[in-house]
């Protein structure tokens, strides 16, 4: 049996739970002939409702239990007896999940903060008891109503992981020896290509406990933008990233040139999708320690004006300006930037007053 320890599209089956029926009931007590009807609405069923969870990470317990059910309502009773509602299905998933129909392939919402919840599937309505059709023209009904029907639906769930900090670069880069570096993460690391078939999340972790996730995203390979290789499952998981980290292999393992290398991943993140070409990004060059990395990073420098840090994530050489660069960004040039608008706020009102 194959085991997975991942999952990032699932199809679930999803069904709220039907109304009960109202209740046709007179009442019957002694000395009382004529009591009158006293049958009782049903219970109104149970839907099926996508809830946030910051721990949750994967949806792979949707990929086991793909066929989400809510209960059905209790019908209706006499002596006024309401029929018992039913709960709701709860089902919780991971932050930057986003569901689509399945049938329509329409969007219908996305889940983003811990708590946040999505209807999918609305139960179904009681129906009415025959006190509610009494009147003094109809003074014995015999009429009721049945429960209406809770929706059935399928959808496709899709996780795009909402990390601080994605790790790009092509197969056999080292960005999951990095990655085992900066965070407490431990990724499957060996000396060929794709070890790493799903994102990875680890916790880049500061003394002052400031923290930052940091994704691991599957290698990409020119023409992912149009699917090859897996190439729409693993860009999707850049698109929520707030930071790229372009990781290249200076010592230009398997042939390749590490300058075009970064230019055409910039390109295919931007074909991707137009807004990634504005997402802040550092460049690191990694196997400084190997031959020919120095040659090949004089030519980077260059062929690009891009500025550039020298690893070794395999020696763990060169990380604290990365992890420093990192911090600057997240936490040193947010604060300045709050404290400058909050001032331009106070200033403006007061030459409002």
């Amino acid at each position: 049996m194959k085991h997975v320890v991942f999952k990032d599209r699932v199809k679930i089956y999803a069904r709220a739970g039907n109304g009960g029926n109202g209740c046709v009931s007179f009442r019957r007590e002694k000395y009382i002939p004529r009591g009158g009807p006293d049958g009782g609405d049903g219970g109104h069923g149970g839907s099926v409702i996508l809830r946030c969870d910051v721990n949750e990470d994967s949806l792979l317990p949707l990929y086991y239990q793909p066929h989400q059910k809510a209960k059905n309502a209790q019908h209706g009773l006499g002596s006024d007896c309401h029929g018992k509602n039913s709960a709701d299905c709860i089902v919780k998933v991971a932050p930057g999940t986003v569901v689509i129909d399945a049938e329509t392939d329409e969007f219908v919402g996305e889940l983003l903060k811990d708590g946040e919840e999505l209807l999918i599937c609305k139960g179904g309505h009681g129906g009415l008891g025959n006190t509610r059709f009494k009147s003094s023209t109809n003074q014995a009904p015999r009429q009721s109503t049945d429960g209406t029907k809770g929706e059935e639906k399928v959808f496709w769930l899709e996780l795009k992981l909402m990390a601080d900090v994605g790790l790009v670069g092509y197969p056999n880069a080292g960005k999951s020896t990095l990655l085992s570096q900066l965070t407490h993460a431990h990724p499957k690391i060996a000396p060929y290509p794709f070890t790493t078939i799903n994102p990875i999340v680890g916790t880049l972790e500061y003394q002052n406990f400031s923290r930052l996730k940091i994704a691991d995203i599957p290698g990409l390979i020119e023409g992912a933008h149009e699917g090859v290789g897996l190439g729409h499952q693993f860009l999707r998981h850049i698109e929520r990233s707030r930071f790229i980290i372009f990781v290249l292999d200076m010592a230009g393992t398997d042939e390749r040139n590490p300058t075009d290398d970064f230019m055409h991943l910039k390109e295919e993140l931007r074909l991707h999708m137009e807004e990634l070409s504005y997402t802040p990004y550092m460049v690191v060059a990694n196997k400084m320690d190997s031959p020919g990395a120095e040659e090949k990073l004089k030519e980077f420098k260059q062929r690009t004006d891009e500025p550039i840090l020298e690893i070794s994530a395999e020696l763990g050489e060169g990380l604290e300006p990365v992890k420093e660069y990192l911090y600057k960004h997240f936490f040193e040039t947010r604060k300045v930037l709050q404290e400058t608008a909050e001032l331009e706020a106070a200033e403006s009102e007061n030459e409002d007053d």
